[in-house]
């Protein structure tokens, strides 16, 4: 069987489960008597499992089919869930995460698993054959469905009994298959997918692991709890793709069923099945998004778009900024009538479309933060340290390019928050503080900016320590601030970490940090106080694409900054330039403001010119003032990478195509301050 063609949705739903597993585990573990959460780890590593076992990756499904074992364990009360039991749990995802990547990167390693196997077995401390015998002795009740005969254990009863008072309907599915259907397994896949987005699928027959191996005719049978009534599952199991027949029919559980036999079962009447054990926050949730859909064909209200695609349909809309800037210039030199209202009409037109894909390639930070619950606990581990993790603003979407890059410094903060900030048990309980520590991941959008915030409650910042270091590396402190000192931490290879750690103290966390964050156009600065803790503020732009930006005049050059870094714009008097320890400074409001004259920055042949302006800029905490000849006025710009040649400049972040035809340099204001 070929199964090639599904080799895409295998890998992103696996990652997907994978990273809901994580969360549920920490979940469970925090909560350790939490069936809901318990139920629904089980249901998303029977997916994983028949996934594999469908793509043919037995040793994934294999390691799957261990941590089935432990979650049996668990729900039947046999097993205590403990820190040691899911610590294999969790080294077991790690493990399937890295077979899953193999597979995506076309790597043919082997990776080891009697290990984790055997890890697995210990905890569970029973054999795989005592618990196939358990579940034989649990299957001891049944509901009859024309011919069929699907059998329900204790457990599926405590289900189908205690559900009435939720309102979730249970349903008896018959689905037959066309003859011709060449890929019957993957077919049942989606049609089980389906059914798990309506609801629970209480029993499945053949066996799920018979429709994984496709040891099937063209029938099959389940058994749902659901919201929905059976003639809405029945259309939308009918609108998969080679479905030949769909029956379904309400289930009817005697209320004096008998703890060895179901009796008296009529399945043409309606009854109501509800479970105090079924997940149905999750099923709840679920239902409140389909709420926003009318109709009933959901599949067909949204598609998987390759990145690539999405990619390039931003740069066709960019180049038709692009095009639309140079028509705007065209009609000024022209002046026609006809051509400004064509193409008014244009821009609104290109403003939408513009709008619509930046809307597009928006992702919640979400995507970034789901993976940091999991670190922050093997570091408390690891550490010995209590650690109380809180993210606020997941929701926040950023461009994709810049999510894609904002992970790695983030996890630096986060271990640095971890190992320097939190003190120990011991050392918190003497200063008076919490035995357990606090780190904060907040995030929030603000005007053209998204902030990110990484605090802890720790023992913030020693400032000796840091002027110690920098004076070590021959870094001079004087004339700096508290602040200016606090910030030299993301210099590079500084570190006031004495001992070398698999953690941290390498000094090279927080200059990634910087360089990362100043290669995205956005800035990094560091608020602490000693004994307190410290916080880590992040400013980047929304998008890494189209910008408003200030077109500036420096000698003969012109150059491109972004309004988002732009604070006002003054006029340029001699007589308010100071000097103070050799540097060039103004006086603006009562406020001493460095200055940089960008002529002599950037090696331009300075022109002089009548009035001259100061464009103030502010980074973080730090305001500059950049003195320009003269302005040109606002302008949306598209920026375009410099390319291998140009790479070197550090002062310029790109470039980008004037309305004229001529090619503008776009300042890099983080880098020159």
């Amino acid at each position: 069987m070929d199964v090639s063609q599904y080799m895409g949705m295998f890998l992103e739903e696996s990652m997907d489960n994978l990273q809901t597993l994580n969360e549920a585990l920490l979940d469970l573990e925090q909560e350790p008597n939490n069936i809901d959460k318990l139920n629904q780890i089980f249901r998303v590593a029977h997916t994983i499992k028949g996934m594999a076992a469908t793509m043919g990756f037995n040793n994934i499904a294999e390691l799957t089919h261990k941590m089935e074992d432990i979650l049996s364990e668990f729900r039947e009360g046999k097993l205590k869930v403990t820190r040691d039991v899911v610590t294999v749990l969790f080294d077991c995802l790690d493990t399937l995460e890295k077979m899953v990547s193999n597979v995506e990167d076309g790597n043919e390693e082997e990776i080891e698993i009697s290990s984790v196997i055997k890890a697995l077995e210990r905890a569970a401390q029973i054999e795989e054959s005592e618990i196939s015998e358990n579940e034989d002795l649990n299957e001891v009740s049944y509901l009859e469905q024309e011919d069929l005969i699907i059998n329900l254990n204790e457990y599926d009863i405590s289900v189908v009994k205690q559900a009435k008072n939720n309102g979730y309907n249970g349903v008896n599915i018959q689905i037959s298959l066309r003859e011709d259907t060449l890929l019957k397994s993957a077919r049942a896949f989606l049609i089980v997918q389906e059914l798990e987005a309506q609801g629970e699928i209480i029993k499945s027959f053949p066996a799920t692991e018979d429709i994984e191996n496709e040891q099937f005719d063209t029938e099959l049978f389940f058994v749902v709890v659901t919201k929905k009534t059976k003639e809405e599952i029945k259309t939308l199991v009918s609108n998969i793709s080679e479905v030949k027949d769909v029956k379904t029919s309400y289930v009817i559980l005697n209320d004096n069923y008998e703890s060895d036999s179901i009796k008296d079962i009529d399945l043409e009447e309606k009854n109501i099945i509800e479970n105090e054990q079924l997940n149905s926050k999750e099923i709840i949730s679920q239902d409140k998004k389909k709420e926003t859909s009318v109709n009933n064909k959901r599949a067909h209200q949204s598609v998987r778009v390759d990145l690539q695609r999405i990619d390039k349909l931003m740069n066709m809309v960019s180049e038709l900024v692009i095009y639309r800037t140079r028509l705007e210039q065209i009609v000024i030199d022209d002046k026609s009538q006809e051509l400004i209202e064509t193409l008014e009409q244009v821009e609104r037109t290109t403003s939408d479309l513009q709008d619509l894909v930046m809307k597009i390639r928006m992702l919640p930070l979400e995507v970034v933060f789901n993976r940091f619950p999991r670190m922050i606990r093997d570091l408390s581990v690891e550490l010995k340290k209590e650690i109380n993790f809180v993210i606020e603003g997941s929701e926040t979407e950023l461009d994709r390019t810049v999510i894609d890059e904002i992970g790695e410094p983030l996890i630096h903060l986060l271990r640095n928050a971890a190992d320097h900030g939190i003190e120990s048990k011991e050392e918190r309980i003497a200063k008076g503080k919490d035995p357990v520590g606090t780190i904060k991941l907040v995030a929030y959008q603000e005007g053209t900016k998204a902030l990110i915030k990484v605090s802890d409650d720790g023992a913030g910042i020693n400032l000796q320590k840091v002027k110690n270091k920098a004076e070590k590396i021959g870094i001079s402190t004087e004339g700096l601030s508290d602040n200016d000192i606090r910030n030299l931490i993301f210099a590079q290879g500084f570190s006031t970490n004495t001992v070398v750690t698999d953690i941290s103290g390498r000094g090279v966390g927080m200059d990634v940090v910087k360089t990362k964050i100043s290669s995205l156009g956005g800035s990094v600065d560091v608020i602490s106080e000693e004994g307190k803790g410290s916080t880590f503020i992040i400013k980047l732009p929304l998008t890494l694409q189209i910008i408003q930006a200030l077109l500036v005049k420096v000698g003969d050059e012109t150059l491109a900054i972004s309004l988002g870094f732009i604070d006002r714009v003054i006029d340029y008097k001699e007589e308010n330039v100071k000097k103070t320890n050799g540097e060039e400074v103004i006086i603006y409001r009562g406020n001493v403001i460095p200055l940089i004259r960008l002529n002599e920055r950037l090696g331009i042949e300075n022109k002089e010119s009548k009035k001259k302006f100061i464009i103030i800029v502010k980074v973080g905490e730090k305001t500059v003032g950049l003195l320009v000849d003269s302005l040109f006025g606002q302008q949306e710009i598209v920026i375009k990478p410099l390319g291998k040649t140009l790479k070197s400049l550090k002062e310029y972040i790109g470039a980008t195509i004037l309305g004229n035809g001529l090619v503008t340099l776009i300042l890099d204001v983080a880098a020159l301050i």
